[in-house]
C-alpha cells in the first residue's frame, strides 16, 4: 500500500525541509515585523499615552495609574496644532450660545499663542482669515492636493482606456513609476525646474520677463503631489474603464440614448469606485507627505510628518510621540475605510470591452476637437512628468548654456574631510538594498501564500500586509530611534541596534508588501486543481508550494524583488532619521546638497546625485515591466 496517498500516518506527518523553511521563514516574518514595525509603532503609542517610568504591563495591571491623555490633550488643546477648533478640547463639553460669538473667539485665540514658540517655528498655516493649525493645514493641502490629482489623472485614464496609439502599453506601465521614484529626488527635479535659476525662469529671463519665485508656495507642493498621485488616478480608473462591459453600452444606444446619456447612466457608475478609491488613496498619501513638503515647502508649510521630524531634530520627543501617534490613527482610520469600501466593490469586466479609438484616425470636426484636447493635455503631462527629471539631469551637466562635468567630478573628488561622501552615499544604497531583499523577499512571499491559501489566516495576512502601508516611514523611524536605536532592556543586559542593520530592517518592513503585491495575484490565479494534483501524490503544502506554485509565479516573484530594492534605494523617511554618520544613503546625501550652500545658487550637485538615483530607480522599473508584465503565467 503506498503511504503517500490516503489517511495521514506518521510518514505524512513528519516534517519536510520544505516545510520546516516554511515555518522558520514564517516565524521569522512574523519576528522581524514584531521587532522592525510594530514594537516601534507601539514605542511611540506608549511614550504619548503611559506616565514617564510606567511599561505595557503597568498599563494592563493598574490602567488608571499608568495611562494619561495629557500629552495628547496638550497637542490637541494646542491652537498651533488644532487652529481654531483647539478649544473643543480645552473644554469638550462646552454648548457655544452665540455661534458667531464664539467663531471670532475661536479664530482670534490661535494666534498669540504662537509667541511662545522656540525659535525654529515659523508662522501658523491659514487659508483666509481661518487659522487651520498643524493638523487642519495638512488635511486642506490633502483635499487640494486629491482634487488636483483627479483632475490631472482623470484624462489620462480617458486617454489610455478609449484610444490606441503606439506606446500605449508603456505610458500604461510608466504609471506605476510613483511607486519607484524616490520623492526627494522629485524634489530636486523640480528645484531644477521651478527654481530660481531652473528651467522655467530661464525661460521666463530669455523672453525678458522677471524671474518668479515658485519654490516654497503651496501651489508648487500640490503639483508635486500631482506628479505622483495623479498616475495613480490614472491606473486605477483606466483598469476599470477598460473593464465596462460594452454590451451594455450597445444595449443602452439601441434604446436611445446617446453618448452623453449613455455614459452618464451605464459607463459612470462603474468608474465611481474606483475614482472613490483612488482619491481616498490619494489623500492618506498626501496627508502623510514629507520629503515634498520639506524639500519644496520647508517649516512655512510644514505637515503633520514634517513638524515630526522637526520635533525629533529639536529633541522634543513627547511632542513627536503624540504627533506620530495622532497621526498613525488618522491614516489607519482611513485605510481601514478603504479596505472595506475595496471589500464591499463589485467586481466588473463580465463582458467585452469598449472597443478603443485610433487615436491619430480624425474625421470629424469633433475628432480633430478631441485630439486637440488630447495634444493640450499631453503637454501639461510634459510639463509636470517629463520637464522635472528632464530639467535634474540637464542641471547636473550644467544646462545647456555652461555645460560642465564639475559637479559630476564633485560627486566622484569630493572625499576626505567633508561630512557627505558621494562614493560612501552610493556605496550604502546598494548595500542596503541587496540587505533589504534579502529579507523582504522571503518574507513577502510567505505573507502572499498566506492571504492567498491561508484558509483562516488569509485575513490576517492582508492586515498583516496592509498596517506597514498605512504608517509612515518618519513614525517607523522614530520609534525605531526610541527602541532598537537608543536600547532595549532584555533582562539584565541592554540591546541596542545602531548603523546599517537598523536601517536594512526598515528597508525591508517597506518593501516587502510590494513583493506580495505582485506574488498575491499570480499565486490566487493557479488553477487549484494543480496544487491538489501535488498534495495528492504526497506533497505538503511547503513542498506544493515550493516545487509547483513558485516556479507558476516566478516572474512576480523577479517583479517583486526590484520593486523592494528600488523602494529600498529610494527610501527617505525612515533613513533620515536612522542615518548616522556612516550609514547614509544617496536620498540623504541627496537632501544634504540641497541645503548644502557651498556650491553657490546652483543645484548642480543635487541634481548629479539624483540623476544616480533616477538611472538605478528606472533599471529597476525595467525588471519591473519586462518581467513582471510581459511574462505572466
Amino acid at each position: 500500500m503506498d503511504k503517500r496517498v490516503g489517511a495521514p500516518d506518521s510518514e505524512q506527518l513528519a516534517p519536510t525541509p520544505a516545510r520546516t523553511l516554511l515555518l522558520a521563514t514564517g516565524l521569522a516574518t512574523l519576528l522581524v515585523l514584531l521587532v522592525v514595525f510594530y514594537y516601534p509603532v507601539w514605542t511611540v503609542f506608549e511614550n504619548a499615552v503611559l506616565r514617564e517610568g510606567y511599561g505595557v504591563f503597568d498599563a494592563l495591571a493598574n490602567p488608571l495609574a499608568a495611562v494619561t491623555p495629557d500629552v495628547l490633550l496638550g497637542v490637541l488643546s494646542d491652537p498651533f496644532f488644532l487652529g481654531a477648533a483647539h478649544t473643543l478640547f480645552e473644554a469638550p463639553l462646552r454648548v457655544p450660545g452665540d455661534v458667531a460669538a464664539w467663531t471670532v473667539e475661536l479664530l482670534t485665540t490661535a494666534r498669540p499663542a504662537l509667541a511662545s514658540r522656540p525659535p525654529f517655528v515659523v508662522l501658523v498655516h491659514d487659508a483666509g482669515n481661518v487659522d487651520f493649525g498643524l493638523f487642519g493645514f495638512t488635511a486642506y493641502q490633502a483635499v487640494l492636493s486629491t482634487l488636483l490629482s483627479v483632475l490631472l489623472g482623470l484624462p489620462g485614464a480617458w486617454v489610455l482606456a478609449r484610444f490606441e496609439f503606439p506606446g500605449r502599453q508603456t505610458l500604461k506601465s510608466l504609471t506605476i513609476l510613483p511607486f519607484v521614484l524616490p520623492s526627494i529626488m522629485v524634489v530636486a527635479g523640480f528645484a531644477a525646474t521651478f527654481g530660481t535659476f531652473g528651467t522655467v525662469n530661464n525661460v521666463l529671463a530669455a523672453l525678458g520677463l522677471e524671474r518668479v519665485q515658485m519654490l516654497y508656495t503651496l501651489e508648487i507642493v500640490l503639483v508635486a503631489h500631482a506628479f505622483y498621485n495623479a498616475p495613480l488616478v490614472t491606473r486605477m480608473v483606466g483598469t476599470a474603464w477598460e473593464n465596462v462591459n460594452a454590451n451594455a453600452v450597445e444595449t443602452a444606444r439601441s434604446l436611445g440614448a446617446g453618448r452623453v446619456r449613455s455614459f452618464t447612466d451605464v459607463v459612470l457608475p462603474q468608474l465611481v469606485p474606483a475614482l472613490a478609491a483612488s482619491a481616498l488613496l490619494t489623500f492618506v498619501f498626501t496627508f502623510m507627505t514629507f520629503p515634498i513638503v520639506l524639500g519644496l515647502g520647508g517649516l512655512r508649510l510644514a505637515t503633520v510628518e514634517v513638524w515630526l521630524y522637526a520635533s525629533v531634530n529639536q529633541l522634543d520627543y513627547e511632542t513627536a510621540a503624540a504627533l506620530g501617534t495622532l497621526e498613525t490613527a488618522f491614516s489607519l482610520f482611513f485605510m481601514y475605510v478603504y479596505l472595506r469600501y475595496e471589500a464591499r466593490r463589485a467586481s466588473s469586466g463580465t463582458g467585452k470591452p469598449l472597443p478603443r479609438e485610433r487615436l491619430f484616425d480624425a474625421g470629424t470636426l469633433r475628432d480633430w476637437l478631441v485630439r486637440a484636447g488630447v495634444a493640450t493635455y499631453g503637454f501639461v503631462v510634459l510639463v509636470v512628468f517629463v520637464l522635472p527629471l528632464a530639467s535634474m539631469v540637464l542641471a547636473s551637466v550644467g544646462g545647456v548654456s555652461d555645460p560642465t562635468l564639475e559637479w559630476w567630478r564633485l560627486l566622484v573628488e569630493r572625499q576626505g574631510g567633508s561630512r557627505t561622501q558621494p562614493s560612501v552615499a552610493v556605496w550604502n544604497s546598494l548595500l542596503f538594498g541587496l540587505g533589504a531583499l534579502a529579507v523582504a523577499l522571503p518574507m513577502g512571499v510567505v505573507v502572499a501564500a498566506f492571504s492567498t491559501r491561508g484558509g483562516r489566516l488569509r485575513k490576517l495576512g492582508d492586515t498583516v500586509l496592509m498596517a506597514p502601508l498605512a504608517v509612515s516611514g518618519v513614525v517607523v523611524g522614530f520609534g525605531l530611534l526610541q527602541g532598537l536605536v537608543f536600547g532595549v532592556d532584555l533582562g539584565p543586559y541592554r540591546v541596542s541596534v545602531v548603523g546599517p542593520a537598523v536601517v536594512v530592517m526598515a528597508h525591508a518592513v517597506a518593501g516587502y508588501p510590494f513583493v506580495v503585491r505582485n506574488v498575491a495575484p499570480m499565486l490566487g490565479s493557479i488553477d487549484s486543481r494543480v496544487v491538489e494534483a501535488a498534495r495528492s501524490l504526497g506533497a505538503d503544502r511547503a513542498r506544493a508550494l515550493w516545487d509547483v506554485e513558485l516556479p507558476l509565479v516566478w516572474p512576480g516573484v523577479v517583479a517583486g524583488a526590484a520593486f523592494a530594492f528600488a523602494i529600498s534605494i529610494g527610501e527617505f523617511d525612515s533613513t533620515v532619521i536612522l542615518a548616522g554618520e556612516n550609514a547614509y544613503t544617496m536620498p540623504v546625501a541627496l537632501k544634504r546638497f540641497l541645503v548644502d550652500r557651498t556650491a553657490g545658487p546652483s543645484i548642480g550637485p543635487a541634481a548629479a546625485m539624483g540623476t544616480v538615483l533616477l538611472v538605478v530607480t528606472a533599471l529597476s522599473f525595467v525588471v519591473i515591466d519586462y518581467v513582471g508584465g510581459r511574462y505572466r503565467p
